[in-house]
């Protein structure tokens, strides 16, 4: 217990004490204190919420908390925070909910900023559905903000708090909630209903996917002024790499007419359910060599300190002393240091894929981990590198450049010189620059990161052909694959592309070099078919928000609103272009996923005895002919997304006459 006692602590204690055991102060606000104790009988962790003293002398306030409580008592929803009494003791009013062991969204986004698009997705579709089941049953919020919002440490699941008592107030001001999240009719002070939740809702997924909020002021009647009048931005807008269907969704929350916005909670987690995909969980075995393809090896750290280092020393050295055979020697002391730190990297991953081999996986699952590591890191730096990085940033990052150039030139200037002794100094000093920048760099980089280099380059190489010979010497006198207890998910594409590799390779050799273009034509087909699968969800997702907002623009018209018809004229020429876009994207897919089958299906009859080396080659020759066109197709794709940029910006479309006038 803290040295200085709160008094309300110590009343709380002796009203309920043999029931509840106060622990300690969790915090305060003007609406209450928050307690954690131990229910003595269930031997459980509680948090107890105690009205000011100064509120409960209020007969009508009192009156009002205790009956909000009781309402919000009888929600029982895994994402409610559950209420197990609600008591009355002298002057003192009080309720006892469950403990939450975790932190708040507003101290998550405080301490680590902006949320990845799919826990923000998954923190939405919860909070949604708390909302949605609240609001079926006649309690409305009035306050969703990140500080009402907890994530549970164990499980990172979101639970709401404080239903139906942050209106418990009664008094003007207090009655609006928290001014940045607050709705517009709420702003207003017309009545609410689940739909204002929604709103406030969608500020808190705003917040947390930009780390921004969509409105700022400098004080309370301007922050409620701008949500009654201002449009809130797109959320692309801020942050242009998030999904659409989740930024769509976002948007269409912050519509000012609750109209607008989604009907109910349930409508809004559906919604948010299909907008991101979810990061399916990969075998342990697929796991632990991720992780061990991506750190450092106690052979490394003796290696390269012991062996690589003095033997780049030496051939500096007797490049330096000059003579033909000394520059030979020096040159060979380099090769070895640098051929003996990629052989033991080499061997290492070798033993390590053998593993995974062992137990059953192969190379389709290998690049399938590593494309799903990859696209999470994109992911992540998106989140982590979102804004430009400050000058001494930039300038240690062109202090970094400018010595490699140095580096290099230096150093083959001392081998073509036999070691001319002016540019020793320069070499040694650029290289102790590029040293230090590069360390400088990889806490504070001097460029917006979008991709994690060593991540593509690995994706990148296990899926060429050295990551085939690399996955095939692995197997070397492995008689039997063991068959692992669960498979890693494949797109359509790529299941079927890796299942023609692996009929490729079973050939016998010499009819694998005459078709050896076969596996370079099948990757060709299996990535135009990944970017038409891309463009036609990306397109889904453009008419959807196409369609909320056309819906939006014929009631507004109907109403009698000119300009909005004339809107809704430029929105369904938008909708005509992306849905002809789509199809073409859709009929693209499906010849590109056909070929790949045909070429499958050519294999396995070749193999099998009842197909023909020229049928093959027939097949492969149409499929060649197919990807060469998927190219004309993907050189359009820059014109998909002017187009997929077109529904955010509609409204600029018109013509100043026609922009409606606001009085």
């Amino acid at each position: 217990m803290p040295e200085t006692v709160a008094p309300e602590f110590v009343a709380l204690q002796q009203a309920v004490a043999g029931r509840y055991s106060l622990e300690r102060e969790l915090g305060r606000g003007g609406m209450g204190v928050v307690f954690l104790a131990r229910d003595v009988a269930l031997d459980r962790l509680v948090a107890i919420k105690l009205l000011p003293p100064a509120l409960a002398a209020r007969p009508g306030l009192r009156d009002r908390f205790l009956r909000e409580a009781r309402t919000a008592a009888k929600l029982s929803h895994p994402n409610i925070v559950p209420i197990h009494a609600v008591e009355e003791a002298g002057d003192l009013v009080f309720f006892v909910m469950g403990f939450v062991d975790g932190e708040s969204l507003g101290e998550r986004l405080r301490a680590r900023g902006a949320l990845t698009p799919h826990d923000a997705a998954r923190m939405l579709q919860e909070v949604a559905w708390a909302l949605g089941y609240a609001h079926g049953r006649g309690v409305v919020h009035r306050d969703v903000k990140p500080d009402n919002v907890m994530l549970e440490r164990s499980s990172g699941r979101a639970i709401v708090m404080d239903f139906g008592i942050a209106g418990a107030a009664g008094g003007a001001a207090e009655a609006f909630g928290t001014a940045q999240y607050v709705s517009p009719e709420q702003a207003n002070g017309d009545p609410v209903d689940g739909r204002s939740d929604l709103y406030s809702l969608g500020i808190v997924a705003f917040l947390a996917l930009t780390g921004k909020l969509p409105f700022e002021a400098e004080d309370a009647p301007g922050l409620l002024a701008m949500h009654i009048t201002k449009p809130a931005p797109a959320v692309l807008a801020v942050s242009p790499g998030l999904p659409r269907k989740l930024a769509q969704a976002v948007d269409r929350c912050l519509a000012k007419s609750p109209a607008d916005r989604f009907p109910d909670g349930e409508s809004l987690a559906e919604s948010v359910a299909q907008s991101v995909e979810r990061p399916r969980e990969l075998p342990a075995a697929v796991r632990v060599w991720m992780t061990r393809n991506t750190q450092p090896t106690v052979a490394h750290l003796v290696f390269v300190p012991f062996v690589t280092a003095p033997a780049l020393g030496m051939g500096i050295a007797m490049i330096y002393r000059g003579g033909p055979f000394m520059v030979l020697g020096g040159l060979g002391a380099i090769l070895v240091g640098i051929g003996g730190a990629f052989g033991i990297t080499a061997l290492y991953r070798l033993v390590e894929t053998r593993r995974l081999v062992r137990a059953g996986y192969g190379l389709e699952d290998m690049r399938l981990a590593l494309r799903l590591h990859a696209q999470r890191r994109r992911e992540e730096l998106a989140v982590e590198f979102d804004r430009e990085p400050p000058l001494p940033a930039r300038m240690v990052r062109w202090a970094t450049i400018a010595a490699g150039t140095t580096t290099f030139f230096s150093f083959a200037t001392i081998l073509i010189t036999n070691g001319a002794r002016p540019w020793v100094p320069a070499f040694f000093f650029s290289s102790a620059v590029l040293g230090a920048g590069a360390i400088l760099q990889t806490f504070f980089p001097g460029q917006r990161l979008t991709r994690d280099g060593r991540a593509e380059l690995r994706s990148r190489f296990w899926n060429s052909k050295f990551g085939r010979w690399f996955e095939k010497i692995s197997r070397f006198r492995l008689k039997k694959r063991a068959v692992p207890a669960e498979l890693t998910y494949r797109p359509t594409e790529m299941a079927i592309g890796l299942a023609a590799d692996a009929l490729f390779e079973s050939l016998p050799k010499d009819q694998r070099k005459e078709l050896k273009e076969l596996p370079s034509v099948l990757e060709r087909l299996q990535h135009d078919a990944a970017l038409m699968r891309k463009t036609v969800d990306e397109l889904n997702g453009a008419l959807a928000g196409l369609g909320d907002q056309s819906d939006a623009g014929r009631s507004s018209a109907l109403a009698g609103d000119a300009p909005e018809s004339g809107l809704a004229d430029v929105r369904a020429k938008l909708c005509a272009d992306l849905t002809l876009k789509r199809d073409e994207a859709a009929r693209r897919l499906a010849s590109a996923v056909t070929s790949l089958e045909t070429v499958r299906l050519s294999l396995l009859r070749l193999k099998a005895g009842t197909g023909t080396l020229s049928e093959l080659t027939a097949d492969l020759t149409a499929a060649r002919s197919l990807t060469d066109a998927m190219g004309f197709a993907a050189e359009g794709r820059a014109e998909v997304e002017a187009l997929l940029r077109a529904p955010r910006t509609s409204k600029a479309r018109l013509s100043p006459g026609d922009q409606p006038s606001r009085a």
